[in-house]
């Protein structure tokens, strides 16, 4: 797959997106200099190409479950993009990631009430194949958090 190229209009594209996805196009073209025609194919391509998308992203507040908790996950080595994916299928889980370090797998999940949050790191991820050791973290209070960052779609 040829890496995607985008320009410096695609760049300052995006950035104004980000920070208000309904902006208008109209306002958009005036902003960057170019016809609103222009605008709408260039965010047409950037969403056929699956480089943009819009949605609507909600607050910890709206969540039924509300209460954020990490679990960084110990594999061996030679499983842990399995011991990921059967993470990733657990339904109060809402994201996973492969990393470096001392763990390897990097869980995410909201929940409400703390025995829900032990079965599921305790009872289910520590009891599979080739997960040597979990440690959870509960998030007590959020400094910083950086919606732009909260939708990663990796679809192949």
């Amino acid at each position: 797959m040829p890496a995607v190229q985008l320009d410096d209009f695609d760049i300052e594209l995006t950035e104004l997106l980000a920070r208000d996805a309904r902006i208008s196009n109209r306002k958009v073209a005036r902003i960057l200099g170019v016809t609103e025609g222009t605008v709408r194919w260039r965010i047409k391509r950037l969403q056929q190409e699956r480089l943009i998308a819009f949605t609507a992203i909600t607050g910890f507040e709206m969540a039924d479950k509300s209460r954020l908790a990490f679990i960084s996950v110990q594999a061996e080595n030679n499983c842990v993009t399995e011991v990921a994916k059967a993470i990733a299928e657990i339904p109060l889980i809402t994201a996973v990631m492969i990393t470096l370090g001392q763990f390897n797998i990097l869980a995410t999940c909201l929940f409400e009430e703390l025995e829900n949050l032990i079965k599921t790191s305790s009872d289910r991820i520590l009891a599979l194949p080739g997960v040597h050791h979990i440690e959870t973290s509960i998030a007590v209070e959020t400094v910083k958090y950086n919606s732009r960052l909260a939708r990663i779609d990796v679809s192949t």
